[in-house]
Protein backbone atom coordinates (compact mmCIF):
# COMPACT_ATOMS: atom_id res chain seq x y z
CA UNK A 1 0.00 0.00 0.00
CA UNK A 2 0.92 4.02 -1.17
CA UNK A 3 1.32 6.08 2.21
CA UNK A 4 2.16 9.70 1.46
CA UNK A 5 3.63 11.46 4.32
CA UNK A 6 3.49 15.53 4.85
CA UNK A 7 5.57 17.68 7.12
CA UNK A 8 5.93 21.14 8.11
CA UNK A 9 8.44 23.06 5.79
CA UNK A 10 9.14 25.46 8.93
CA UNK A 11 10.36 22.34 11.34
CA UNK A 12 13.52 20.98 9.96
CA UNK A 13 15.67 20.02 13.16
CA UNK A 14 15.53 16.71 12.05
CA UNK A 15 16.27 17.79 8.62
CA UNK A 16 14.10 18.66 5.57
CA UNK A 17 11.69 16.50 3.94
CA UNK A 18 11.86 14.04 7.18
CA UNK A 19 9.57 12.61 9.92
CA UNK A 20 11.83 11.32 12.83
CA UNK A 21 10.25 10.12 16.27
CA UNK A 22 12.06 10.85 19.65
CA UNK A 23 13.07 6.94 19.34
CA UNK A 24 15.13 7.19 16.29
CA UNK A 25 12.39 5.92 13.51
CA UNK A 26 12.11 7.97 10.07
CA UNK A 27 10.47 8.21 6.68
CA UNK A 28 10.67 10.15 4.36
CA UNK A 29 8.23 13.36 3.47
CA UNK A 30 6.81 15.60 1.23
CA UNK A 31 6.83 18.97 2.93
CA UNK A 32 4.19 21.76 2.93
CA UNK A 33 3.66 25.18 3.65
CA UNK A 34 1.01 27.55 3.67
CA UNK A 35 1.15 27.96 0.10
CA UNK A 36 1.08 24.12 -0.45
CA UNK A 37 -2.03 22.89 -1.86
CA UNK A 38 -2.57 19.75 -0.66
CA UNK A 39 -5.49 18.92 -2.57
CA UNK A 40 -4.07 19.42 -6.01
CA UNK A 41 -1.08 17.55 -5.21
CA UNK A 42 -2.67 14.13 -3.45
CA UNK A 43 -5.15 14.12 -6.52
CA UNK A 44 -2.60 14.37 -9.11
CA UNK A 45 -0.24 11.50 -7.06
CA UNK A 46 -3.59 9.31 -6.69
CA UNK A 47 -4.10 9.93 -10.15
CA UNK A 48 -0.05 8.40 -11.18
CA UNK A 49 -0.51 5.58 -8.70
CA UNK A 50 -3.16 5.21 -6.39
CA UNK A 51 -2.50 6.90 -2.59
CA UNK A 52 -3.96 4.46 0.28
CA UNK A 53 -2.93 7.25 3.28
CA UNK A 54 -2.11 10.47 4.13
CA UNK A 55 0.08 11.08 6.84
CA UNK A 56 0.19 14.18 7.78
CA UNK A 57 2.72 15.64 10.82
CA UNK A 58 3.24 18.92 12.26
CA UNK A 59 -0.67 19.69 11.20
CA UNK A 60 -0.84 22.31 13.63
CA UNK A 61 0.80 24.60 11.18
CA UNK A 62 -1.45 23.86 8.51
CA UNK A 63 -3.93 26.81 7.84
CA UNK A 64 -7.90 26.59 7.54
CA UNK A 65 -7.85 26.07 3.80
CA UNK A 66 -5.51 23.33 3.97
CA UNK A 67 -7.93 21.26 6.91
CA UNK A 68 -10.61 22.00 4.39
CA UNK A 69 -8.64 20.08 1.36
CA UNK A 70 -7.51 17.12 3.51
CA UNK A 71 -11.08 16.67 4.45
CA UNK A 72 -12.33 16.91 0.48
CA UNK A 73 -9.16 14.35 -0.24
CA UNK A 74 -11.12 12.27 2.67
CA UNK A 75 -14.77 12.76 1.39
CA UNK A 76 -13.85 13.13 -2.52
CA UNK A 77 -10.91 10.93 -3.21
CA UNK A 78 -11.99 8.45 -0.91
CA UNK A 79 -8.25 8.32 1.14
CA UNK A 80 -7.67 8.06 4.96
CA UNK A 81 -5.98 11.01 6.21
CA UNK A 82 -4.49 11.09 9.58
CA UNK A 83 -2.84 14.38 11.23
CA UNK A 84 -0.71 14.89 14.08
CA UNK A 85 0.73 17.65 15.85
CA UNK A 86 0.07 19.86 18.66
CA UNK A 87 -3.46 21.38 20.32
CA UNK A 88 -2.05 24.33 21.86
CA UNK A 89 1.00 26.46 21.54
CA UNK A 90 2.58 27.95 24.63
CA UNK A 91 0.19 30.37 25.93
CA UNK A 92 -2.80 27.57 25.79
CA UNK A 93 -4.07 28.99 22.73
CA UNK A 94 -5.06 27.19 19.92
CA UNK A 95 -2.93 26.63 16.56
CA UNK A 96 -5.25 27.86 13.48
CA UNK A 97 -4.53 23.91 11.90
CA UNK A 98 -5.45 22.50 15.36
CA UNK A 99 -8.50 24.87 15.46
CA UNK A 100 -10.03 23.38 11.88
CA UNK A 101 -9.02 19.88 13.26
CA UNK A 102 -10.86 19.91 16.01
CA UNK A 103 -13.87 21.28 14.46
CA UNK A 104 -14.25 18.67 11.30
CA UNK A 105 -12.56 15.83 12.18
CA UNK A 106 -14.15 12.69 12.06
CA UNK A 107 -12.18 10.99 14.73
CA UNK A 108 -10.16 12.39 17.29
CA UNK A 109 -7.22 10.60 19.33
CA UNK A 110 -5.40 12.21 22.07
CA UNK A 111 -1.42 10.92 22.70
CA UNK A 112 -1.52 11.50 26.42
CA UNK A 113 1.70 12.94 28.00
CA UNK A 114 2.64 13.49 31.56
CA UNK A 115 3.81 15.89 33.62
CA UNK A 116 6.32 14.98 36.38
CA UNK A 117 3.81 14.97 38.94
CA UNK A 118 1.84 12.06 37.31
CA UNK A 119 -0.90 14.30 36.09
CA UNK A 120 -1.95 14.96 32.13
CA UNK A 121 0.64 17.10 31.00
CA UNK A 122 -2.32 19.54 29.13
CA UNK A 123 0.59 22.99 28.94
CA UNK A 124 3.95 23.05 27.47
CA UNK A 125 6.02 25.89 28.78
CA UNK A 126 8.72 27.87 26.48
CA UNK A 127 12.17 28.95 28.37
CA UNK A 128 14.36 30.60 27.43
CA UNK A 129 18.34 30.54 27.17
CA UNK A 130 18.20 30.66 31.23
CA UNK A 131 15.78 28.21 31.52
CA UNK A 132 13.57 30.55 32.54
CA UNK A 133 9.59 30.05 31.08
CA UNK A 134 7.75 32.61 29.31
CA UNK A 135 4.66 33.33 27.90
CA UNK A 136 4.76 35.83 25.24
CA UNK A 137 6.11 36.49 21.85
CA UNK A 138 5.62 34.68 18.40
CA UNK A 139 3.56 31.79 18.45
CA UNK A 140 5.58 29.72 16.17
CA UNK A 141 9.41 29.20 17.17
CA UNK A 142 11.03 26.14 16.50
CA UNK A 143 12.39 23.87 19.43
CA UNK A 144 12.61 20.54 21.48
CA UNK A 145 13.28 19.83 24.37
CA UNK A 146 15.87 22.47 25.18
CA UNK A 147 12.88 25.01 24.46
CA UNK A 148 9.96 23.38 25.62
CA UNK A 149 8.35 21.00 28.45
CA UNK A 150 4.91 19.82 28.77
CA UNK A 151 3.91 20.37 32.03
CA UNK A 152 -0.49 20.52 33.89
CA UNK A 153 -1.99 22.88 34.18
CA UNK A 154 -1.14 23.72 37.93
CA UNK A 155 2.50 23.47 37.23
CA UNK A 156 2.40 25.54 34.13
CA UNK A 157 0.51 28.52 36.33
CA UNK A 158 3.15 28.22 39.30
CA UNK A 159 5.94 27.96 36.35
CA UNK A 160 4.77 31.36 34.97
CA UNK A 161 3.51 32.97 38.39
CA UNK A 162 7.52 32.10 39.82
CA UNK A 163 9.70 33.04 36.07
CA UNK A 164 10.84 29.77 37.23
CA UNK A 165 11.56 26.55 36.99
CA UNK A 166 13.66 25.96 39.36
CA UNK A 167 11.11 24.26 41.78
CA UNK A 168 9.70 21.94 39.07
CA UNK A 169 13.17 21.06 38.00
CA UNK A 170 14.36 20.06 41.39
CA UNK A 171 11.25 17.80 41.58
CA UNK A 172 12.14 16.31 38.38
CA UNK A 173 15.42 15.47 39.70
CA UNK A 174 14.63 14.55 42.78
Amino acid sequence: MRSLVYTAEIDNRFGSGKVSSRIGLSSPAKLFNQQTSLFDEIRDEHAREPVHCVLVDESQFLTRDQVYALSEIVDKLDIPVLCYGLRTDFRGELFTGSLYLLAWSDKLVELKTICFCGRKASMVLRLDQDGHPYNEGEQVVIGGNERYVSVCRKHYKEALAEGSLTAIQRRIRG
